[in-house]
């Protein structure tokens, strides 16, 4: 939009390559991999849709979810039928009242049975904390169906970039220049903006970690081609392992699924993904901010920070310590991009 308005923009990325988190690449099979886990672009904002159709053809991709509870393949988020059969219909919360942390606020909004199976093992794995130590607001990204729906989200409009979520930024990205390898951290003497400098990374870097550092996590991916599978391996393009007797990853991906149906059938063969959530270091590639009180008051120093320096705009899932999804950092940067231009 700044671009659009005839600003003149660079954006530097201290990373070899452009698009963020949402980068891709080819696998040797031809199978497109998300280098940093699946990216599901679902938005029910016509604006929004209209947005990123600028910039990519999507094709239909609407993700389906299950999870590998007690040897058998479940629907995620948890379906009516599931409750029915193992809960019972009429089920009472297990807490009630105003919830404190997020095993508090899962425990009233589904059946203990549903929590112990489906939630706790992965989010502790997740976080690699106790549930009861993260906050409450956490739960909100979970949702207990009273249907059968399969789908993970019932969003307007869902769907992959065409070619690929690469080229699409690099479509958005035309014109613009960009540095790669760029550290700013460590060139900040050298990369001074005229007007205003918009930082997107973590915000405690941007000010050396003056008050401390904050907690992050990230995951450890590791690929297995499967030269011999001709269809798929699983029955989705994503099975979460809640289970914490079976191994330390969350979930298994496998990329086919998230590929066109006639792209897919040519391929043979296919490539699984697994994740291992991981606490990253200062140096390492940071991608989740963490959910725990203590964190977020640390957040609110450098937010105060940050909001009283003159020409900076911190913002993002890093910036603003909050995870987004793509449609929310889309319209979050549409917002933030409207009000610079109305000074």
């Amino acid at each position: 939009m700044l671009r659009d308005a005839g600003r003149d923009v660079l954006v530097i990325d201290k990373r070899d390559h452009m698009g963020g988190n949402v980068h891709d690449h080819w696998h040797p099979s031809g199978i497109r991999i998300h280098t940093y886990g699946p990216h599901y672009f679902r938005t029910s904002s016509e604006k929004i849709w209209r947005f990123v159709n600028r910039f990519a053809n999507f094709y239909v991709y609407e993700a389906a979810v299950s999870s590998l509870v007690d040897g058998k393949h479940e629907n995620w988020p948890v379906s009516a039928s599931y409750i029915e059969r193992t809960v019972g219909v009429n089920w009472e919360p297990k807490f009630k009242g105003a919830p404190a942390n997020f095993e508090e606020a899962s425990l009233a909004m589904m059946p203990e049975p549903v929590y112990y199976k489906f939630v706790k093992g992965y989010t502790e794995k997740q976080w690699g904390v106790p549930a009861t130590e993260l906050e409450a607001g956490l739960a909100r990204r979970f949702d207990v169906r009273l249907d059968n729906e399969p789908r993970l989200t019932r969003h307007r409009h869902q769907g992959i970039p065409e070619h690929g979520y690469t080229e699409f930024m690099r479509t958005m990205l035309d014109g613009i220049p960009l540095e790669l390898n760029c550290y700013y951290d460590s060139r900040k003497s050298e990369i001074r903006a005229d007007t205003l400098l918009i930082f997107t990374g973590p915000i405690d870097e941007l000010f050396d970690y003056r008050f401390g550092q904050l907690k992050y996590r990230s995951q450890r991916r590791e690929h297995e081609y499967l030269p011999c599978v001709d269809g798929f391996s699983q029955p989705c393009g994503q099975v979460n392992n809640p289970a914490v007797t079976n191994g330390d990853y969350i979930r298994t991906l496998e990329w086919k699924h998230m590929m066109p149906a006639e792209s897919a059938k040519r391929i043979r063969g296919t490539v699984l993904t697994r994740e291992f959530p991981v606490t990253p270091t200062k140096s390492q590639h940071v991608e989740y901010p963490f959910p725990d009180r203590r964190n977020r008051t640390l957040y609110e120093e450098y937010r105060k920070l940050a909001d009283s320096t003159s020409g900076l705009i911190v913002c993002g899932r890093l910036g603003e310590y909050k995870y987004f999804d793509m449609d929310q950092a889309i319209g979050r940067a549409m917002t933030i991009a409207q009000r610079v231009l109305n000074g």
